[in-house]
């Protein structure tokens, strides 16, 4: 890769290598020391969004979902967009109920190992595949019944179009979750989908907003403001905290690229953003490729023969075990497998201290997320059964892009082995033998919920009032430059012999002569008059 090699170049050498036209849904991301996650930007040299030193490892993954992905012109395109949810549902940003949940794993068994064979698949074969965070015996079963005896005969292909249209149907369908806190200090998940923006906190929806009511998106330092209009004129201004100001710049980034992409009919009508409402302040964005409608357009303009889909050879992620027939094992080529340059340990460390993770939770579809607890655990019932067992957060499951392929699997043994519950029904009997324990704890945790609050709510409105002080600071600081500049031009018109056509010009204006001889003139004669008396006084004494 040169040096000066654009992200654009390293974009299109990678496309072409997978044969891939309908590219525009798909980027290129990376992580820089600091744990944070970047998309690599086309227009930008390749190297110099590069932190680390080389060997650079990025990854490539979905970057906007498409609205319909069942409506794709290729075939190779829909199969990437599977594996990137199939990906989604494995890191449990996918929440969904029990039943499309075993509906969805079983599309996956179907299209990577064909029908149900009895001499092949013996009896739990389905609980040697991990599909979900978190497995329980009864998903396990209703995978495999669900595999056996509703979808035999489909090809992969037929296999993964449905997946695709029955996952295009759940409410966290796109979602890519950026960890906040709201003003009173509580943890949320801002996320932009390609209906608009959504926020997630305490397993419910709290926010969704469409793209067309978003009037404005702008941040300054750890700060993220999202102006709304509604019906009725109603103005509304979201603001959130994230954990960093890099963070925070990434979260305004993805929202202006994702509003331009999925709102805007043309490309044309792109527009450099700023972050703030002063010139002289803040950062400046433009989303450089094109819009949803343009590249469907495009899109029903291929002609070519399909490509060939190597399914075996393409691995979703170096993260996630392979689903092949067996037990679990690495279907990552020994070649690629050298290019992974971060340990498992130094993997397991920066999965545990990234502060960029995925939420691995899984609750049913609807207008909110099932909560999880001693309420709505029950298998039995349909409404509240959920695959993952904790609440929404991000605490255990970022992925920090890339880790090394078999930390993950490490970390699930390493949590069996300490006795952490594996599952809903282990989580449901070590909640029931303490109940006493249960009550205190829930007490502790409310006196402390309120403390945080507090607290948080007081540092925020201490910042917010730190930001608005330098603001001004800033602005005083930028007018008297001005005004400096505008003396020293002056100076230069009135008193030099400089004798160019654009200071002819002006001082040939009858305004200016009549500032000079009014004003300019008896203005210098008194300023000259007060430094003699101030120096004559000076001699004297």
């Amino acid at each position: 890769l040169q040096r000066d090699a654009k992200g654009q170049y390293l974009f299109e050498l990678l496309c072409h290598h997978l044969n891939l036209l309908e590219k525009d849904y798909f980027g290129i991301r990376f992580v820089d020391p600091d744990k944070q996650r970047h998309w690599l930007e086309f227009t930008k040299s390749v190297v110099k969004q590069m932190r680390a030193q080389p060997p650079f490892t990025m990854c490539f993954r979905v970057k906007f979902y498409p609205t319909d992905p069942a409506a794709l012109k290729e075939e190779i395109t829909r199969y990437l967009v599977f594996l990137q949810i199939k990906r989604d549902l494995y890191h449990g940003r996918l929440l969904c109920k029990t039943s499309d949940a075993a509906l969805l794993a079983a599309y996956i068994l179907q299209a990577e190992i064909g029908d149900y064979d009895p001499g092949k698949h013996p009896e739990g074969y389905s609980s040697k595949f991990q599909f979900f965070p978190k497995h329980s015996e009864k998903l396990e079963r209703k995978i495999a019944e669900i595999h056996k005896s509703e979808l035999s005969g489909q090809t992969p292909a037929t296999s993964e179009l449905n997946f695709l249209r029955k996952a295009q149907t759940l409410e966290t369908y796109g979602v890519d979750p950026h960890p906040c806190k709201d003003v009173s200090g509580n943890a949320a998940f801002l996320a932009f989908t390609p209906f608009g923006f959504v926020v997630l906190q305490g397993n419910k929806r709290v926010h969704f907003i469409k793209w067309n009511e978003v009037t404005k998106m702008k941040f300054e330092g750890k700060t993220f403001y999202l102006y709304v209009s509604q019906k009725e004129e109603k103005k509304i201004v979201l603001t959130y905290f994230a954990p960093t100001p890099e963070a925070c710049k990434h979260l305004w980034k993805c929202g202006i690229e994702n509003q331009a992409f999925y709102k805007l009919e043309k490309s044309s009508q792109v527009r450099t953003v700023s972050s703030s409402n002063l010139f002289f302040k803040g950062s400046r964005f433009r989303y450089s490729g094109r819009v949803a409608k343009e590249v469907m357009e495009s899109s029903a303009k291929i002609k070519r023969e399909p490509p060939e889909i190597h399914r075996a050879g393409l691995v979703p992620s170096r993260s996630c075990p392979s689903i092949t027939h067996g037990p679990r094992l690495s279907s990552v080529p020994r070649t690629r497998r050298r290019a992974v340059h971060i340990s498992i340990m130094e993997g397991l460390e920066s999965l545990r201290d990234s502060a960029h993770s995925t939420p691995v939770r899984s609750a049913s579809h609807g207008d909110t997320f099932a909560a999880p607890g001693r309420s709505g655990r029950a298998e039995s019932s349909e409404r509240v059964a959920v695959i993952a067992d904790e609440n929404y957060s991000p605490a255990d499951s970022v992925l920090p892009t890339p880790v090394a392929e078999h930390s993950l699997e490490l970390m699930l043994l390493s949590r069996q082995a300490n006795g952490a519950p594996c599952s809903i029904e282990e989580e449901k009997e070590s909640e029931a033998g303490t109940p006493a324990a249960a009550e205190a704890e829930e007490a502790g945790g409310e006196l402390r919920a309120l403390c945080l609050g507090a607290s948080g709510l007081g540092a925020a409105q201490a910042e917010q009032v730190n930001k608005f002080v330098l603001s001004v600071l800033r602005l005083l600081l930028v007018t008297v430059g001005l005004l400096f500049v505008l003396l020293l031009l002056l100076i230069v018109l009135t008193e030099s012999d400089l004798d160019t056509a654009f200071f002819r010009d002006i001082r040939q204006t009858p305004e200016f002569e009549q500032f000079h001889y009014q004003y300019f003139c008896p203005l210098r004669r008194w300023f000259a008059c007060k430094v003699r008396a101030v120096v004559s006084l000076l001699i004297d004494t």
